[in-house]
């Protein structure tokens, strides 16, 4: 029973994960992409952190590793990604922009790697990596007559947001800081809104609240700060620790089927060929990087099955 709730868990992730994206292209007809970002977690981060003041004994920073490590998160995992990843989305769609961030399991496992020598790679490992990148490159499809076609850059946008992400979880995990992961990810969340108020007041993005209160505008900041953001971080705690990281991961790979069929149906999307092929590629760049911990999770499920 518990891996059939387990199951369900993740596959409701994957579902308010991947239709984020359809969410945040929605949202941006009517919001500038960064003030908007910073709007969702603006109301995401209180969220966050009226549940770390429940749920946890320690709701704020005190040590100067811990308010490293929260710098550290809203820097990159929440302020630098979601520049990124707004700003890209206003020039490619919903799905391309999941299936180029479900590159940062990938990345994450490089970083990871460098920053620690002893601990490199094989060569099976870095063809992993390589392949994940072949698949961006697929999904791009540089035209090298026009490499600043708008096209192109936003989906290289979007590869810059999932490379700050993988970056910031690298440095965060590696932080010598023993602060609860709900308070780390509250505060990120709050100073990241802040870092990308001051990013859009220097970009002079407008301030028309007339145009917010459109029902789809007020639908798509709702749906990011309370379902994608506070229920999905919630529910990501929960499944990392029944799971581990190398399941929940997985869900950056089920996510983009979410957001194809949502796109599908809500903004009429098609995914192309190029769109899917890049997909392939990067999953089996992460099947490679993670062979070995995934070869222990089937074996894991297998003794589960047969002492059952």
């Amino acid at each position: 029973m518990t891996r059939y709730r387990n199951l369900a868990l993740f596959l409701l992730l994957a579902a308010a994960w991947g239709s984020s994206f359809v969410a945040i292209s929605a949202g941006l007809e009517y919001l500038p992409p960064v003030l908007f970002a910073a709007l969702r977690y603006d109301i995401a981060g209180a969220l966050m952190l009226a549940y770390a003041v429940y749920a946890v004994d320690r709701w704020r920073p005190v040590s100067r590793g811990e308010w490293t490590t929260v710098a550290v998160g809203a820097a990159l995992l929440i302020g630098a990604y979601h520049v990124f990843l707004f700003v890209g989305q206003l020039h490619t769609t919903a799905a391309a922009a999941a299936v180029v961030v479900s590159l940062s399991p990938v990345l994450t496992t490089g970083f990871a790697r460098a920053l620690v020598p002893s601990d490199a790679l094989s060569a099976v490992g870095v063809g992993g990596v390589c392949l994940g990148l072949v698949g961006v490159g697929v999904i791009v499809q540089p035209d090298p007559s026009n490499l600043f076609a708008t096209d192109a850059v936003a989906k290289l946008l979007v590869f810059c947001a999932a490379t700050a992400f993988a970056l910031g979880g690298v440095l965060t995990r590696r932080i010598d800081a023993d602060l609860p992961i709900e308070t780390m990810e509250a505060w990120s969340m709050l100073g990241g809104a802040a870092l990308m108020h001051v990013v859009s007041l220097g970009l002079g993005e407008p301030i028309e609240p007339a145009a917010w209160i459109h029902p789809e505008a007020l639908g798509a900041l709702a749906y990011l700060s309370l379902v994608a953001s506070a229920l999905g971080f919630l529910l990501y705690f929960d499944l990392l620790e029944r799971l581990g990281a190398v399941e929940i991961n997985m869900v950056s790979y089920v996510a983009p089927v979410f957001t194809a069929l949502v796109g599908w149906l809500y903004l009429g999307e098609v995914i192309d060929t190029a769109t899917a092929a890049g997909f392939a590629l990067i999953a089996c760049g992460f099947v490679l990087v993670k062979r070995r911990a995934i070869g222990r999770e089937v074996a894991a499920i297998g003794r589960w099955r047969s002492s059952r």
